[in-house]
């Protein structure tokens, strides 16, 4: 024990469990996860992806770290958190969204979203949608602003896979469709891009490659569990299929996969019983799927989970059998104990 917690006992909402993993590990292994994709939106947008996620991890330390002493608590920085935060709202902002709104999100994600509720592990809405979604309400034009990759500060604009996906509205749900829009060759083409990532969209959420490999690391290094992801993904293309929208297309465009493994997953908003998991990703998943049919916005990976993180406290008290929790004892009826 540090000679500050000699004296000190640190409160946090229940569920209360116990892990031999530190939480700077864990974020450890986050940030190693993420930096494939980091480092592919740099490539895709150049300098302006790489400015855009620096200030975004330098603002979020910042204004975690003045806002705790402001407050004459602890400084965290070693934890690693407020860098998960910061490059994972980063990585789900356009590569040329204005370098103010990028700072002023981080610090909404921090500071509100985050240290408001009394820091890691207390926050009840995952801190970096909680600051993309401020950016998105309050900047919805910059928020959609799409450019076509490999054009530098002078990018072209362009739309994304997704914004195609929209059959209430007239929209298309089909590959061959969106190849033609696209001016690609075949069905197998739009599923390569989409795969591989190379097209207009978020910083780093494009490559689905990259995702799954990320995902792969962090359930090897026992990060994250497979039920939120697996749950999540299979409900939205479940709910997209039956809708009429091509599976794959409803696996790989915008932002789900890179959701359901990196924003769904996070241990404070999610539940921690393997059936609260399922339905919490089911949950998310069908959100998803139902705002991307027929919501006048093309995505809804971010208010799906963001919603879901409101049920989180309810589904943990509803399900309560896994993770060390005791299956209450039904008690018996007064009168008869003493009849026995």
């Amino acid at each position: 024990m540090g000679e500050s917690d000699k004296n000190e006992i640190y409160l946090s909402p229940a569920p209360h469990i116990t892990s031999s993993v530190t939480s700077r590990k864990l974020m450890i292994h986050v940030l190693i996860a993420l930096a494939p994709l980091a480092l592919y939106g740099i490539y895709l947008y150049g300098a302006a992806a790489l400015i855009r996620i620096l200030v975004s991890v330098a603002t979020a330390i910042g204004s975690e770290a003045g806002f705790r002493k402001i407050m004459g608590r602890d400084i965290r920085i070693k934890d690693c958190s407020a860098a998960v935060t910061g490059l994972l709202l980063a990585l789900v902002l356009p590569p040329l969204i204005p370098i103010w709104i990028v700072i002023l999100s981080a610090i909404f994600a921090i500071v509100v979203a985050k240290e408001f509720f009394g820091g890691l592990g207390a926050n009840p809405f995952n801190p970096a949608l909680v600051g993309r979604a401020f950016a998105f309400v309050s900047f919805s034009r910059l928020m959609t602003s799409w450019v076509m990759p490999h054009q530098g500060f002078d990018a072209v604009s362009t739309a994304t896979p997704l914004s195609y996906l929209k059959p209430s509205e007239g929209g298309i749900s089909t590959a061959a469709a969106i190849a033609e829009k696209m001016g690609l060759a075949s069905s197998g083409d739009v599923y390569l891009k989409l795969f591989l990532g190379d097209h207009g969209g978020c910083i780093g959420e494009s490559s689905a490659l990259l995702i799954l490999v990320g995902f792969v690391y962090l359930l090897v290094t026992q990060v994250i569990e497979w039920q939120i992801p697996v749950s999540m993904v299979v409900t939205a293309v479940a709910a997209g299929a039956i809708a009429g929208v091509d599976p794959l297309l409803t696996l790989l465009s915008g932002g789900l996969l890179f959701g359901a493994v990196f924003m769904a997953t996070d241990y404070a908003t999610s539940p921690v019983t393997f059936k609260g998991q399922i339905i919490f990703g089911a949950g998310c998943g069908l959100i998803t799927a139902l705002m991307r049919l027929f919501a006048g916005m093309p995505e809804g990976v971010m208010y799906s989970i963001l919603i879901m993180n409101s049920v989180v406290t309810f589904l943990n008290k509803l399900i309560q059998r896994k993770y060390g929790f005791v299956k209450p004892v039904k008690q018996p009826k007064p009168g008869k104990e003493a009849a026995k």
